[in-house]
């Protein structure tokens, strides 16, 4: 049995929450989200939030249950307070800029990176060596901060490369002489 499942998602104040069907549709200060829930599972609106259930005991429907929940939590989430990912370039001479909807990426390659910033998503440079990601979609968020960190992920002997902030390397010992 899902435990995180069973509790209701409470709609904040200042949020106007509605579910059609399966659909769940979400309006915040940040912005706008819907999420279309699977049909295994199902959506009420109720007094003290929004209720989902199992439609059967199967197990996709039990585990898709905890799922969906999560999913929708992360929707008030975001339109209340939003979401960020930090990453950090190590390495000498890699640096990041923003320039215009445009990053501009300086990873040791014969040329630049240039990452178009999607729709949705603002990408700030606080430092060279420093890239804030934030938006309302936690989903597309982190497939942002993906996308950037796999240009060029941290190598395991100097750790150099683009790495999550707080994100631990396996550093190996170099060769012996």
């Amino acid at each position: 049995m899902s435990r995180i499942g069973k509790k209701a998602v409470p709609v904040p104040a200042g949020v106007t929450a509605n579910v059609e069907g399966q659909t769940v549709k979400v309006k915040g200060a940040k912005g706008a989200l819907q999420l279309v829930v699977p049909d295994d599972v199902t959506v009420k609106m109720e007094k003290n939030g929004i209720k989902l259930d199992p439609r059967n005991e199967t197990k996709k429907a039990r585990s898709m249950w905890g799922t969906s929940r999560t999913l929708v939590a992360n929707l008030m989430t975001g339109v209340t307070k939003g979401f960020e990912e930090r990453l950090e370039i190590n390495g000498v001479g890699y640096r990041a800029a923003v320039q215009g909807k445009q990053l501009n990426l300086q990873l040791g390659f014969s040329h630049d990176v240039n990452y178009p910033i999607p729709q949705g998503i603002t990408i700030a440079t606080p430092k060279p060596t420093e890239i804030v990601v934030s938006g309302i979609d936690k989903q597309q968020v982190g497939q942002v901060a993906a996308e950037i960190r796999g240009y060029r992920p941290p190598e395991p002997y100097k750790g150099k490369g683009v790495k999550y902030v707080g994100e631990y390397i396996f550093r190996k010992e170099g060769k012996k002489k």
